[in-house]
């Protein structure tokens, strides 16, 4: 079936990252083609964007393979009704969020029945499953990579690609100043404040809450003094928290949606790993990266994963600037001392921020999703709308 002139586009993100990334972008493909209706999978951001969403992103997320396959009947659900409504030239094109297991597959669906398909933020083949690439020459129309030494490998591999920025330098702002923000959160400018960040999915607060609090009682205690916030993401009940908290002795304060503000007026991070250590990167705020997984996926990672960092701040500096703790390395003690060195030690404090600031450099100028947009249309035949 040749592809459809219909002005609607299929849009899949299987987790709270892609339907970040997902909302910014379909705002911006609307304000340059305001005749584009969007339906697919996402959540609250792409919901609030005005995608239609068929499935939510609830479901969808997982932290590894034995995580996913745990929803593997809904997943299949999904990706044969899409596959039908792909098949019945339904959509102009796909734009297909990350999310390899499910995405990469729903590309096949969309070459065999020539709906182009822009696929927007790529797998991390440059860290495990480097065959996924040849998958990828065969069934994406055009890749859209948001981290600068992508570009290099897919054209090395002979596919369309293009780097024109990473979104979170449009995305990351803090709506307070950080002077304004520890007035806001109640908070003295002369004692160290430390964020807490364990993750935006309830296994990662299984997992890592209960080593950041211990380490957070650590860090009081050999300061004397510190204050502590917490920001809640959007997909956590905030009420799960205060209970694993209990009587909250560390007078720890929990905030709602309030991620960039904590990162801004921080002095350091304790943070579970994922596209976040990336937006604290942007701050130049000194960081601990955690992170725990199920143990057959941990396993499995150790002997197919390429990559010398797993922290994705790390991995785009091509070292590491802050350090990571995997598995049994994240201990309370651990992320102590390594929060405490740049917490007493203000020229080491001064060295990473220096070296954060250079990856905020290599990350592109402001406009970054208005640009890939631009190239979307175009990749869609779309006629130059407003600008």
């Amino acid at each position: 079936m040749a592809s459809s002139d219909s002005d609607q586009i299929l849009i899949v993100a299987g987790e709270a990252s892609g339907d970040l990334h997902g909302g910014h972008l379909v705002r911006a493909l609307k304000a340059q083609q305001p005749q584009l209706r969007f339906e697919g999978i996402g959540g609250k951001h792409m919901q609030e964007a005005g995608v239609h969403t068929l499935y939510d992103i609830d479901r969808m997320g997982g932290m590894g393979l034995f995580e996913f396959l745990n929803g593997l009947w809904h997943h299949l659900e999904i990706y044969r009704k899409l596959s039908r409504e792909i098949a019945k030239g339904k959509y102009r094109a796909a734009i297909l969020i990350n999310y390899p297991f499910f995405n990469l597959k729903l590309a096949k669906v969309c070459k065999r029945w020539n709906c182009p398909a822009l696929f927007y933020i790529s797998p991390q083949v440059w860290a495990s499953r480097k065959g996924r690439v040849n998958t990828i020459r065969e069934t994406v129309t055009k890749m859209y990579v948001i981290l600068p030494f992508e570009e290099a490998i897919y054209r090395e591999a002979r596919v369309d690609v293009e780097y024109l920025g990473h979104p979170f330098i449009d995305i990351v702002k803090p709506k307070l100043s950080r002077e304004e923000a520890l007035k806001e959160f109640g908070l003295d400018s002369a004692v160290k404040t430390v964020g807490l960040l364990p993750g935006s999915r309830m296994n990662e607060i299984n997992y890592l809450l209960d080593d950041i609090v211990d380490s957070a009682r650590i860090i009081q205690r050999e300061l004397g003094q510190c204050q502590f916030l917490m920001p809640v993401a959007d997909s956590i009940d905030p009420e799960l928290i205060r209970k694993r908290l209990g009587e909250n002795p560390l007078s720890i304060k929990m905030l709602t949606g309030r991620n960039y503000d904590v990162m801004n007026c921080s002095d350091a991070l304790i943070m579970a790993s994922g596209s976040s250590t990336l937006e604290a990167g942007l701050f130049t705020v000194p960081m601990v990266i955690i992170y725990k997984v199920h143990p057959l996926t941990f396993f499995i990672v150790r002997f197919v994963a390429h990559y010398t960092h797993f922290g994705l701040i790390n991995i785009v500096a091509g070292e590491e600037v802050v350090p990571e703790l995997l598995n049994k390395q994240v201990t309370a003690e651990r992320i102590a001392t390594e929060i405490l060195k740049v917490l007493r030690d203000p020229e080491q404090a001064r060295a990473v921020r220096e070296k954060l600031q250079k990856v905020r450099e290599s990350l592109g100028t402001p406009g970054v999703v208005a640009r890939i947009a631009r190239s979307m249309a175009d990749s869609m035949n779309l006629s130059s709308g407003s600008q």
